[in-house]
């Protein structure tokens, strides 16, 4: 593993780009303990024209062999296999599924095996690996390491106003996680001064959030909303501390991360999380 590039977080926290098993892959040292979190970057695989080079998605016009390559390398870089993989049909809500080793496979080879209208999926078995798809939207990973429960979350503008990252939470909560250990990763999201919106949105978000500071007007009648500062709201409100959420410094359309306001078609980024079992942490894996 080559050493990691330093990126400051908003809480402080280092996040960092790290080689990880051939591949170039951001993560955050606060969620090490426990469980395994990182998020792709562009290069590494195989998926060519718009979608170059790792491209995660089936669902984007993408050639499905060369999908399937990118999630094998990804796959493999964890030291997992494919078929532990759950995806979800991602809708832009706040639908929560709890998944076991009985879901895995789900939408990991076609899209019609995907875990069905779920924007958050949440474990607590180490045979699952959770993956999240996202190309401007915020992925986010929540970790309780002494309760032993994961989650992903997917949350664009009408997955961050309807709570997605609050639902995550909860279905935390019920599997014996508390609010005060969660760890949360913020991951690369489109910036606050590039994401544009027009009157809807900026009233839905306004009714929300109201003057907590996440959407200004930009002068020109429409708005800037800064989604990763609207969902480390809504983890403050849903109970987790300040210095327990850790927001990279890096957003989508910078080259590094896969933009779909950048150029269309495009591919997408996945999140992909897992626990680790009692042996991965007792050999540093």
């Amino acid at each position: 593993m080559t050493p990691p590039t330093p990126l400051t977080s908003a809480s402080g926290t280092e996040a960092s780009l790290r080689r990880v098993g051939g591949l170039e892959m951001l993560t955050w040292a606060a969620l090490d303990g426990g469980a395994q979190a990182f998020v792709t970057t562009r290069a590494g695989g195989v998926s060519a024209g718009p979608y170059e080079s790792l491209n995660m998605s089936l669902a984007v016009g993408d050639e499905p062999r060369a999908v399937l390559e990118n999630r094998r390398r990804v796959a493999a870089a964890l030291g997992a296999d494919l078929a532990d993989f759950v995806f979800s049909r991602q809708v832009h809500g706040a639908g929560v599924r709890v998944v076991t080793a009985a879901d895995r496979s789900s939408g990991a080879f076609a899209l019609d095996g995907s875990v069905p209208e779920a924007d958050v999926l949440v474990t607590a078995d180490p045979a699952v690996v959770l993956a999240i798809l996202a190309a401007d939207c915020v992925p986010v990973v929540l970790h309780d390491p002494a309760a032993g429960v994961l989650a992903c979350v997917h949350a664009g503008w009408r997955g961050t106003v309807a709570r997605a990252c609050a639902a995550a939470v909860a279905a935390m909560i019920r599997l014996g996680a508390r609010p005060a250990g969660i760890v949360a990763g913020i991951g690369p999201a489109i910036g606050a001064d590039r994401y544009q919106v027009g009157p809807e949105v900026a009233a839905a978000v306004e009714a929300e959030f109201g003057a907590a500071g996440v959407i200004r007007p930009d002068g020109t009648g429409r708005w800037l909303l800064g989604l990763a500062a609207a969902n480390r709201l809504v983890l403050r409100e849903a109970g987790l501390p300040d210095g327990n959420i850790h927001t990279a410094a890096r957003t989508t359309g910078d080259g590094l991360f896969f933009s779909d306001r950048s150029v269309r078609p495009c591919g997408r980024l996945a999140l992909v999380a897992r626990l680790r079992r009692p042996t991965q942490e007792a050999n540093g894996e």
